[in-house]
């Protein structure tokens, strides 16, 4: 009996340990996709929004605000693996990065391949939901997000291929609803682009240092101390184009006073990209584009009432 017992209570102990393993494993997936912030989810889907209702002129179908807000989710968590698993030696040099689960050695990189083939399977679920064309296109939007963590290996300026890879999604999102991609879908494109580039510039400053020292390229060592006139360039750019895409679908002056309003409050980020900002502010500056994102779908719904 008493080692019945001994048997039992080793048992129990394996179990237990096995389960808090599990437990672990899963929390460390969770921040390997980060669940805990969506900021990078929103900023990729509010453009698809954008999108579709330009496209339906103010009248999306919710089946596809459903699998284009779904598809965002999904896809830009296989694109923050994807970079970590690129990343990984990189993110162990950085003070910002170092705990990150690849970095860290929480998950293996097997396990993070296994769980961006796993999302990959659920985006082509969603994919089946689209007509062909949207289908056709979608190849495109995998290769990009796989091009996008090696650019900074390369390119002195990454983050446009990151706009170019998160802009991608409008072109799809015009694409599923009328099933065309006319001359406004891509002046929409090009004004993601640039939004992105802008506010991925304000994110890398929070690496300058660390990036220069490790030799990662970014917007914010091109730019150096003229990085809040690029992020102002690009910003007015970007409004320029949401105006002219406004004016192709007819809007009215609502559309145009929400512009307005937006291009204030970002005249005031340009300006605190002005001097130095510590991390914890630039970080700060780039989620109130999650913000921005929001006021320029209101705007839209305005435009079109």
């Amino acid at each position: 009996m008493p080692e019945l017992s001994t048997r039992s209570s080793v048992s129990a102990v394996q179990s237990e340990g096995h389960a808090r393993h599990e437990k672990h494993l899963w929390a460390s997936l969770a921040r390997l996709i980060r669940l805990p912030n969506q900021s990078g989810t929103l900023l990729l889907m509010l453009p698809t929004l954008w999108a579709l209702l330009f496209a339906s002129h103010g009248r999306p179908s919710l089946r596809l605000v459903l699998v284009f807000a779904a598809g965002s989710f999904v896809m830009r968590s296989a694109g923050v693996v994807m970079n970590d698993l690129a990343d990984r030696s990189f993110d162990r040099q950085v003070t910002r990065t170092r705990m990150r689960p690849l970095a860290s050695g929480a998950v293996t990189a097997q396990q993070a391949l296994l769980t961006i083939v796993a999302l990959l399977i659920i985006a082509g679920a969603l994919l089946l939901t689209l007509d062909p064309f949207t289908i056709a296109l979608s190849p495109i939007a995998v290769l990009l997000a796989a091009i996008y963590p090696f650019s900074k290996r390369i390119l002195p300026l990454p983050q446009a291929v990151l706009g170019v890879a998160f802009g991608w999604g409008v072109v799809m999102a015009w694409a599923a609803a009328t099933h065309s991609v006319p001359l406004p879908a891509w002046l929409l494109y090009a004004a993601t682009i640039c939004w992105a580039v802008a506010y991925d510039t304000i994110y890398a400053l929070q690496d300058r240092e660390d990036d220069l020292r490790i030799g990662i390229r970014s917007s914010a060592i091109l730019f150096g101390s003229y990085a809040w006139l690029a992020v102002g360039c690009c910003l007015m750019l970007m409004l320029v184009l949401l105006g002219v895409t406004g004016w192709l679908n007819g809007l009215n002056a609502g559309f145009y006073g929400m512009l307005a309003a937006i291009a204030g409050f970002l005249s005031q980020q340009v300006l605190a990209v002005r001097t130095a900002v510590s991390p914890a502010r630039a970080f700060h500056l780039f989620q109130q584009h999650v913000w921005v994102g929001w006021s320029i779908l209101v705007a839209i719904c305005i435009g079109f009432l």
